[in-house]
């Protein structure tokens, strides 16, 4: 059965802001009390997954709702440092041409989400933003509802291990994006339904019937 609806994240799957997060994530640990990441540490934390990343980070989940409106204001202050990742505009027009409706969940604020997004924003039907470290579930099924689209038509697409958590309590189907904030291994060792290495493989998998139709064009026009 085709896909419907595709819901994406925004950081680390649509905006390369993982480069951003580095810079500012001591910062951070400095303001609200929890362990500094040193150098030697990411690659282990990109393998790791939400809870533990609390857990290495010694970060009280007290803290956590203030600790993401604090990242919010940051990010809308950087708004000018994280662009979209290469190919991403031309990636969700080609679906949204092709009928899918495009929903974005992310722990961002709207406004922030839209700033990113820039055109490419009114291609997206549904918007459910500054979802909680867990919470993506709820926004899911939100969305699903205002949708009006069966579950076994969903796909979620992110970039990190609590991505594919949210995709599973809901029963919906999951993609990873190689290209973010968590180690690939550590998305691939969950089993997604798609894992994706380049932009053009979530069309591949999403839209089959317009690659077809793109290769027949260039077949066509090379054959002219």
């Amino acid at each position: 059965m085709p896909y419907a609806l595709a819901i994406f994240d925004l950081d680390g799957t649509l905006a390369d802001s993982f480069p951003w997060f580095l810079r500012t994530i001591n910062d951070v640990a400095d303001r609200f009390g929890f362990r500094r990441v040193r150098d030697e540490d990411i690659e282990g934390l990109r393998h790791a997954s939400s809870r533990e990343i609390l857990s290495q980070l010694e970060v009280p989940l007290w803290k956590l709702p203030a600790i993401a409106r604090h990242a919010r204001r940051l990010k809308a202050e950087a708004a000018a440092e994280i662009s979209l990742f290469a190919g991403v505009e031309a990636m969700l027009r080609t679906l949204a041409d092709n009928g899918m409706q495009l929903a974005l969940v992310t722990s961002d604020s709207e406004a922030n989400a839209r700033e990113k997004l820039g055109e490419a924003a009114a291609l997206f039907a549904h918007f459910d933003c500054a979802a909680s470290l867990f919470g993506k579930p709820a926004k899911f099924r939100r969305v699903i509802r205002r949708a009006g689209v069966e579950p076994a038509r969903v796909i979620a697409i992110g970039d990190e291990v609590r991505d594919i958590e949210a995709a599973r309590a809901v029963g919906i189907a999951c993609g990873a994006v190689c290209w973010g904030y968590a180690a690939p291994a550590a998305l691939r060792a969950l089993g997604p339904d798609h894992t994706f290495e380049r932009m053009d493989e979530i069309i591949s998998a999403l839209c089959p019937g317009a690659v077809a139709r793109m290769s027949e064009a260039i077949s066509g026009n090379a054959g002219g």
